[in-house]
C-alpha cells in the first residue's frame, strides 16, 4: 500500500460540531487531533461550534481562504435530527465534492453497525484547494474514517494515488 516516498506533513484543522459537548468531554476531537498527530500531520487549528450553520460555514470558510491550510476533518452535525446542519452548512462551499469517500464510509460502516449506516451523511470535497471531510460525531465513527481512509489518502507513500501529492496540482 505504501512506497518508497518521503512522508508530507499536512496542516490540518479539526472543527467538532455539537450543542452538548464541550472542550473536556469532546472525544471525537480529541481522537482526530491524536490521530493526526500520531500521523505526522500538524493540528493548524481546532475549534468546537454548536451545530449552527451560519457559524460553520463561516469557520470553514476563514480556514478554506487561509493559504496555510491543507485540509479540514469536522465531526459531528451530519446526521438527521433537526438540528444536524452540517452538510447543508458546508456542501455550497466545496468546488468539487468527493462522493467515493462517503460511498466507502458507508459500505465499510455496514460491517461495523449494520443498515444503521445508512443515517450517514458524511462526505467529503476541495474547497479552494483544501480537503474537506465531514464525519459523524460519533468517536467510533471517526476512528473508521480515519484509520481505514482519510489516513491513507493523506499520506504521500500511499499508492497507486493518494491526495496528500495531489497538492501541488489542485489549482491548476
Amino acid at each position: 500500500m505504501t512506497a518508497e516516498r518521503d512522508f508530507l506533513p499536512l496542516n490540518i484543522c479539526v472543527l467538532t460540531v455539537s450543542d452538548t459537548r464541550t472542550a473536556d468531554n469532546d472525544t471525537s476531537g480529541d481522537y482526530l487531533a491524536q490521530a493526526l498527530a500520531d500521523g505526522g500531520h500538524r493540528v493548524q487549528a481546532r475549534t468546537l461550534l454548536p451545530d449552527d450553520r451560519y457559524r460553520l460555514r463561516a469557520q470553514v470558510s476563514a480556514w478554506i481562504a487561509d493559504p496555510a491550510v491543507d485540509g479540514i476533518l469536522v465531526t459531528g452535525g451530519t446526521g438527521f435530527t433537526g438540528r444536524d446542519s452540517t452538510p447543508e452548512a458546508l456542501l455550497p462551499l466545496l468546488d468539487k465534492e468527493m462522493p467515493g469517500f462517503g460511498e466507502l464510509f458507508r459500505a465499510i460502516s455496514v460491517e461495523e453497525i449494520g443498515t444503521s449506516s445508512l443515517q450517514s451523511r458524511a462526505f467529503a470535497g476541495l474547497a479552494n484547494a483544501t480537503f474537506l471531510f465531514a464525519l459523524p460525531g460519533s468517536t467510533s465513527a471517526c476512528r473508521t474514517a480515519w484509520e481505514r481512509i482519510i489516513r491513507h489518502q493523506l499520506d504521500a507513500r500511499t499508492q497507486p494515488c493518494n491526495l496528500a501529492t495531489l497538492r501541488p496540482r489542485l489549482r491548476e
